[in-house]
């Protein structure tokens, strides 16, 4: 969660909200009302969270003017924490990016990389010729023929032209929309219209990853690097989402009531490994071509790890930002994900959740009247009441909807206000005791305390004789599933033994 943000859009939100399908109550909630332009090329597989939404076009036909360029890029590093410097990383990425660009259908276009200091698992391109991709895919790839899958994947959007296609075809979406609604007067034809342009928009973003893959592929092999890296990233991917889902406490059942793959943006990941694997084998065998895995691993040394103290972090139920400085321990059985816009937390499933975001506020306006605002709908007035939380000013008051009930704090933070929504599918008195339980572990940070906060790192270490992979995940600094997250860093299998003199990633303090 970044310090002192705007006030958080609809598009912003409902990005982030995705991940936890209860929290979707709170766009229905929120009067945040910015209209969604699917058009950005996002391709790590998931869901591009936190990412504003950018047009990601070809190089060739017309190109965005500089200053829109640099507005763009501006919006992404505010997304994503900012651009992360490691000028050993830097190096590699681009000395890969020549050696793609070389031996790719488009030997003549220019591409600059940014590292993102975000630890989602994300990568895309703009028309510029601007690449990106998060600290968090780097630190999930484990070799450079896996990192080379990713840019030339990005790459063979950019030169097959898809971001330009999917623009024109969200733009019809709008216009279609607006027609009925506004020309028409027929809001539900209007919302009919862009239903199945959306869906018609997925189909197509389908195939198009497809072809991105394939594409890829081929420069990556072309370039002398193990096509087969692609299939093992992916691998990776799918894995890390699936430990992800379990850490956040989501049943692997639930993700069996999401949308059929058609209806996604992306095929789903084990579509897209066997096709990698197939375009993979039309130009090599297996263990052929580029990977250089123990020099990558030891240029990974020391990678932030994980949520960045400059935006916060969580440690279990914890959340710590040393630079706003405050701290706050959600209710038993949370858990919490940071992200750009703000912090989620869910329970039991998503039955329990919440929400923190800071923005600024008027200093001299009531927190009873900000309550009283446009910040959400269905307030209750006659629950709006000042209160006081470890000496900060406070309001609190409650809300309901069909189907959940809302107890809602802002805490006056200097210049800042902090806006907790705590959501319950069933309101009880169990449940409100906890919520008034977590408001009173808002604080200050001590100087002492903001100073140790300090982030999760990578270590590359060398597998001993008689290491295994439970013994290297018990020196990991992330107790939670350490095993399995062991295996997911390190492209390891369910069964799959590390062999002495090799090296492994692990987590560390």
């Amino acid at each position: 969660m970044p310090s002192n943000t705007d006030t958080p859009t609809a598009t912003g939100i409902a990005v982030a909200i995705a991940r936890f399908e209860p929290l979707r109550a709170f766009l229905r909630a929120a009067r945040l009302l910015v209209p969604l332009v699917l058009v950005l090329a996002a391709c790590s597989g998931q869901p591009a969270a936190d990412l504003p939404p950018v047009a990601a076009a070809n190089l060739e036909k017309t190109p965005e003017p500089a200053p829109a360029v640099q507005r763009e890029h501006a919006r992404i590093l505010a997304a994503y924490g900012g651009a992360y410097e490691h000028p050993q990383l830097e190096a590699l990425l681009a000395k890969t990016v020549d050696r793609l660009v070389a031996a790719s259908e488009r030997p003549d276009l220019k591409y600059k990389i940014t590292i993102l200091n975000s630890p989602s698992i994300n990568a895309f391109a703009l028309s510029s010729g601007q690449l990106y991709i998060t600290r968090g895919l780097i630190a999930l790839a484990n070799d450079s023929s896996e990192l080379a899958s990713v840019l030339s994947h990005e790459m063979a959007h950019v030169i097959a032209r898809h971001a330009a296609f999917r623009e024109d075809q969200a733009r019809q979406a709008q216009v279609y929309s607006r027609v009925y609604t506004e020309l028409l007067g027929d809001p539900q034809m209007g919302a009919l219209a862009l239903a199945r342009s959306k869906v018609a928009l997925a189909i197509f973003s389908r195939a198009q990853e497809f072809e991105a893959d394939g594409i890829g592929v081929g420069i990556s092999a072309r370039a002398g690097f193990d096509p087969y890296g692609a299939q093992r990233l992916l691998t990776s991917m799918e894995l890390n989402a699936g430990l992800n889902s379990h850490v956040a406490g989501r049943a692997t059942a639930n993700a069996n009531t999401s949308p059929p793959d058609f209806l996604s943006s992306h095929p789903s990941t084990p579509d897209r490994i066997r096709n990698a694997r197939a375009n993979a084998r039309q130009y090599a065998s297996p263990g052929t071509g580029k990977r250089d895995k123990n020099e990558y691993l030891k240029m990974l040394d020391g990678l932030v790890y994980g949520d960045d103290p400059g935006e916060g972090i969580v440690r279990g139920r914890r959340f710590l930002h040393p630079k706003l400085g405050f701290t706050f321990t959600a209710p038993t059985g949370f858990s919490l994900d940071n992200t750009a816009q703000a912090v989620f937390g869910i329970k039991d499933n998503g039955t329990q959740a919440l929400r923190l975001d800071v923005v600024r506020a008027a200093p001299n306006q009531a927190l009873t009247d900000y309550l009283n605002s446009s910040w959400l709908e269905n307030i209750d007035g006659k629950s709006i009441t000042e209160t006081v939380i470890n000496g900060m000013p406070a309001a609190t008051a409650t809300a309901t909807n069909d189907e959940w009930s809302f107890r809602l704090y802002i805490i006056r933070f200097d210049d800042d206000v902090c806006r907790f929504i705590f959501a319950s599918k069933h309101a009880t008195e169990t449940a409100e005791r906890a919520i008034g339980e977590s408001i009173a572990t808002f604080r200050r940070l001590t100087p002492a305390e903001a100073a140790s906060v300090k982030p999760f790192r990578i270590k590359a270490v060398r597998v001993a004789a008689g290491n295994t992979v439970e013994s290297l995940a018990r020196r990991m600094a992330i107790k939670n599933r350490a095993v399995e997250r062991f295996r997911v860093l390190n492209g390891l299998a369910t069964g799959d033994k590390v062999k002495p003199g090799d090296l492994v990633k692990i987590v560390v303090e």
